[in-house]
């Protein structure tokens, strides 16, 4: 499997199956912030997934959110609304901010599970972290100018990829 390959690919965080992922030995969940999360166009994430949050939470899995968005205030507003701990300005793909996530969370990286919207910033940083990556559909269409960009290539590369609905 390549570095940009993503183990799953997934139409939204709340469509990922809680009970599979313990049943792999997960026990950890790394989250991406804007478009994952919570909507680029919007303050707070949608109801469906503050509620799939409380389920991990609930069956006992350590979240962390890993974003790369500069806006600290923003992330830890979400982060505090949402119940998570968080590392902004993470600059993935470098995997250093999964790294500390993992080492925060007490898990290993066969325990843990990246979730993100972006294939060159999240999927690559979580593979090169050694961890397993789940990608979700942005949320919204909004997005920075520059991910506006690598979204044309990201749709090519996903061409062939099916999204579990």
């Amino acid at each position: 499997m390549s570095l940009l390959s993503p183990h799953r690919y997934v139409s939204s965080v709340d469509r990922i199956d809680l009970d599979d992922l313990r049943a792999q030995g997960k026990r950890a969940i790394m989250l991406d912030r804007d478009n994952t999360l919570v909507p680029r166009d919007a303050a707070c994430a949608p109801k469906e997934v503050s509620a799939w949050l409380e389920r991990a939470r609930a069956l006992g899995f350590s979240l962390y959110m890993v974003s790369n968005n500069w806006h600290r205030d923003q992330v830890m507003r979400s982060a505090s609304e949402l119940g998570l701990s968080a590392i902004s300005h993470a600059m993935k793909p470098a995997p250093f901010a999964i790294s500390a996530a993992l080492r925060r969370m007490g898990a290993a990286p066969g325990e843990a599970v990246l979730i993100g919207d972006q294939l060159y910033t999240d999927v690559l940083a979580g593979k090169l972290a050694g961890v397993e990556t789940i990608l979700v559909k942005p949320q919204t269409t909004v997005d920075l100018w520059y991910t506006q960009i690598f979204r044309i290539f990201e749709r090519r590369a996903l061409r062939n990829v099916p999204c579990e609905e």
